[in-house]
């Protein structure tokens, strides 16, 4: 486990996946992501399958919450294309539970993948893509200590629409930021 003040992370179980093609089947869940079709649970079986056959580095965690004593999953966060020559990761979150949108968990689920990034991986850089019109996901990010790095002009074609890829990132010199933790 890798403990946060509210949450854990742990590793990801095959009955868990139920919960994945819950949430990523909600598209105000997958408005976020890259995903834009159905998913079936065949699918993400693939994925999970997939997903034990990478480096534990580079494995998704369950996001859990402390709920009155019981821990509730909430979402999934993953460290991916580690470069172990520049020491540099993507990091790719959802949040896939909406009754616990808007309350500070992507935040914090974000602040303790940079502890363990930069402490346990001795990584030196931590990036994220995220769409132009996903502000609270880019606020959160801001609030965890991702500074913007840049754009890729109409990278991304969902639902009829071109928009904007930002770049953010944040640099173990960077971290921890000095920054309000509310």
């Amino acid at each position: 486990m890798i403990l946060g003040e509210r949450i854990r992370l742990r590793a990801i179980e095959k009955e868990d996946l139920p919960l994945f093609v819950g949430w990523l089947n909600d598209p105000e869940v997958r408005h976020g992501l890259s995903l834009y079709l159905p998913l079936s649970h065949a699918e993400e079986e693939l994925w999970f399958e997939g997903l034990l056959k990478r480096a534990p580095e580079e494995r998704a965690l369950m996001i859990e919450i402390d709920d009155q004593g019981a821990w509730l999953p909430v979402g999934n966060i993953g460290l991916f294309g580690i470069d172990w020559r520049v020491r540099s990761a993507e990091v790719g979150i959802v949040i896939g539970d909406k009754s616990h949108w808007n309350q500070g968990y992507g935040t914090e689920t974000m602040r303790l993948a940079l502890k363990h990034g930069f402490e346990t991986l001795n990584l030196n850089r931590i990036f994220l893509r995220v769409y132009e019109e996903n502000p609270r996901a880019i606020h959160a990010y801001e609030k965890a200590g991702y500074v913007y790095e840049g754009c890729m002009r109409q990278a991304h074609y969902k639902y009829g629409t071109y928009s904007d890829v930002h770049f953010m990132s944040v640099l173990r010199e960077e971290w921890p930021p000095e920054i309000d933790k509310t």
